[in-house]
């Protein structure tokens, strides 16, 4: 499937032929991006939420990957077609939508080496570490790297320490059993993970391997259909829950 930013899911088969989002209409951050939190950064969410024009678009996503999911608990791997394409942001704002439900919450993770962006945007300090730390310490419980966000209802899986040159990370026995335990520890909550480009990486792929859906993100403008593609191709088609055309700033 594909899926435009204003105008819903589409069949991915058809992209070549269907038309996609307006670039008059860019899309734009949902809240602020605090560094450090504010103390009204709360506030802020609910009020943007509640007006922005792109709010019932992620809305919308949501509530597809639940109809696709009926009524399982899953894991969303968000990722873009190259770098800059926007996945980051879409992940961010998929987690607050379901986390708008008051019922649920959500994880978002974030798996966008070599360049994490989730801490900025959120504010987060990881003084306890983050993903590459638990992953490097076989004996750690995982909630010491939960952080709050700011946002009601969703937490942070920030990507911690630098990554070593050459390690794998996501493909060990230690990363599936990490995403099987969050998948499985609540129903109510839904775990979103934010990926590297799928362009000149392997960590995508991998990725892809553990989640339930995938979300694929593609710049409007700079990914044509033919790159959109090839960048699938590797990938399940029967995990691949739609393609979101962003207009990155």
């Amino acid at each position: 499937m594909s899926f435009s930013v204003r105008s819903g899911f589409r069949d991915i088969a058809t992209m070549h032929s269907t038309p996609r989002v307006d670039p008059a209409a860019p899309a734009r951050p949902l809240t602020p991006v605090p560094a450090p939190v504010r103390p009204d950064f709360e506030a802020d969410h609910h009020r943007l939420a509640a007006h922005h024009p792109h709010t019932d678009s992620f809305r919308e996503i949501r509530t597809r990957l639940l109809a696709l999911a009926e009524g399982s608990s899953f894991v969303t791997l968000v990722v873009p077609v190259s770098t800059g394409s926007g996945g980051s942001f879409v992940a961010r704002h998929l987690a607050m939508a379901f986390a708008s439900d008051e019922a649920k919450s959500a994880l978002l993770i974030d798996c966008g080496l070599p360049r994490p962006s989730q801490h900025v945007a959120f504010g987060v300090d990881a003084v306890r570490g983050g993903l590459i730390d638990h992953l490097e310490r076989p004996g750690r419980e995982a909630h010491h790297i939960f952080y709050d966000t700011g946002v009601p209802r969703v937490r942070l899986v920030p990507a911690g320490k630098a990554r070593e040159p050459g390690v794998e990370y996501f493909s060990t026995y230690r990363m599936r059993a990490l995403i099987d335990s969050m998948r499985s520890a609540h129903s109510d909550r839904y775990v979103v993970i934010d990926g590297p480009a799928l362009r000149g990486s392997p960590d995508a792929r991998i990725l892809a391997d553990l989640a339930d859906f995938v979300v694929v993100v593609a710049a409007y403008g700079r990914d044509p259909a033919e790159r959109i593609s090839q960048s699938v191709a590797g990938l399940d088609p029967k995990k691949i829950a739609g393609v979101v055309f962003n207009c990155p700033p």
